[in-house]
């Protein structure tokens, strides 16, 4: 067997949450490296009942087969997988999809990061390399192009790209730190999982890999979906705002944010109310009347961009995990 890239004494565990993945899970399964100390195949009340054909066509011992009574979704399913394998003394959790989307070969390149010292949590980007995105649908890159600038506002990781991507891996010691019981459970969990990371301060990274698309069918559907994404980014940003810069701390950011907002908000209110006087009227605003809506909105619009530079910068350097018992 050739030697792993990181230390031996790390217990890899990876959790695969299935539903209606039949076709391909074997195949995957097959494939996890043999450094791999323990595979969690998580049921979700699968019709197909994916537990019971693990369970009759795969020889691999290292597979535990978890059983949800009623479907949870894809977070609700990892996230039980998380505690098993965290409960059982596991140091890192990789997590894959079990519809063949994510090679197994690429697991070494997840947990090298974490296992040294340089990550808490990784995850994939299938945006890193642009020659190799030509396999992806164009509605899934620009949706993606559109999500990811959401989520690094709701999140606060602003140099992580694809944050649907569901190819991670985290340290064992981040799972009880985490609001697990918080967390959403169906398809807004990745996102939500970088938000719950930034309120731990924990250190993510991006893994370039390859998009693979097959034959599998997406269960997602955008209509359904839009309206959830976009009010559950909004209330991550505002809670990471109130968190970061009112409760845990408070800095000259947290007064460029306050004064922006209250400048702006003045200029374009009173701006508004002095042209639609002036409609109403038939009289011009005064040069100086103008002046005093303008300013407000300059200097606020100013403040608020040089909180945005301070928020893009206050970056995690260190690992949580290392300071952790």
């Amino acid at each position: 067997m050739l030697p792993i890239p990181f230390p031996n004494t790390q217990l890899i565990a990876v959790v695969v949450p299935c539903y209606r993945v039949t076709l391909h899970i074997l195949e995957v399964i097959n494939a996890i490296p043999s450094f791999v100390w323990r595979i969690y195949v998580i049921d979700d009340a699968c019709p197909d009942k994916t537990g019971d054909f693990v369970a009759q066509h795969a020889t691999d011992k290292r597979i535990v087969i978890l059983r949800n009574p009623t479907n949870l979704g894809v977070g609700g399913a990892v996230m039980r997988g998380y505690r098993e394998a965290a409960s059982e003394g596991a140091t890192i959790i990789v997590k894959i999809d079990g519809d063949g989307q994510m090679d197994p070969a690429l697991i070494t390149k997840f947990v090298r990061p974490i296992a040294t010292g340089q990550a808490d949590y990784t995850k994939g980007n299938r945006f890193y390399d642009l020659r190799k995105i030509r396999s992806m649908p164009p509605i899934r890159i620009l949706g993606n192009m559109g999500l990811s600038f959401v989520s690094k506002m709701s999140s606060g990781y602003w140099h992580v790209f694809d944050p649907t991507n569901g190819y991670t891996a985290i340290h064992a010691k981040l799972v009880e730190r985490l609001p697990l019981e918080h967390i959403s459970e169906r398809y807004f969990f990745e996102s939500d999982m970088l938000f719950r990371l930034n309120t731990i301060r924990a250190l993510v990274l991006d893994i370039p890999m390859d998009a693979r698309y097959g034959e599998e069918k997406s269960h997602l559907k955008i209509h359904r979906v839009l309206f959830e994404f976009s009010f559950n980014h909004c209330r991550n940003f505002c809670k990471r705002i109130m968190y970061n810069y009112f409760l845990r701390d408070m800095s000259a950011a947290s007064l460029e944010l306050v004064a922006g907002l209250a400048l702006t908000l003045f200029g374009v209110l009173f701006g508004g109310l002095t042209w639609l006087n002036s409609v109403q009227t038939g009289v011009a605003a005064p040069l100086g009347t103008i002046m005093l809506s303008a300013l407000p909105i300059l200097v606020g619009f100013q403040l608020l961009l040089a909180f945005l530079s301070y928020d893009v910068n206050a970056q995690v350097r260190r690992p949580l995990h290392l300071d952790l018992h």
